[in-house]
């Protein structure tokens, strides 16, 4: 009976719960259960119907449909711009470029590629991270004043 209760123990012990502290989790894994890719969310209020009736609102509009159309044309292998220009081409004023490496439904996944010192992404190279396509959408809303 003691030899049944080790056997059932030592099984228990190969799944996640008995990793050993030397082997550290591959940032590239993605387990359903434990995966540490951060997820933005779109936030729960749309930019443009912030501004009410604004003078401002027709180009918060006009922004919106731009960013929408490009967030959903949006494949892997595209190169994009998450701090300094998102919505354009990767330039000079990027601090923050990042490769698209997976898509699924609403959702985007990009990888780090390179972060000037002054971006809020340079502790995150080569890190991955989903965005939802409304999250995508008010980063290229935020970052044209609306």
């Amino acid at each position: 009976m003691r030899w049944t209760w080790a056997g059932l123990l030592a099984l228990a012990c190969v799944g996640t719960s008995c990793r050993s502290a030397m082997y550290q989790k591959d940032p590239n894994e993605e387990d359903a259960m434990s995966s540490n890719v951060p997820v933005f969310p779109a936030p729960a209020k749309n930019r443009c119907v912030a501004l009410g009736k604004a003078s401002v609102r027709s180009g918060c509009d006009d922004a919106f449909y731009l960013a929408s159309e490009y967030t959903r044309r949006l494949s892997v292998g595209d190169e994009v711009c998450l701090e300094g220009g998102f919505g354009e081409e990767p330039g000079a004023a990027c601090k923050a470029r990042a490769s698209v490496i997976d898509t699924g439904p609403n959702r985007v996944k990009v990888e780090i590629r390179q972060a000037r010192p002054d971006s809020r992404w340079f502790q995150a190279e080569m890190r991955h991270a989903w965005y939802e396509e409304g999250a995508l959408v008010d980063l290229y809303l935020a970052e044209r004043g609306y």
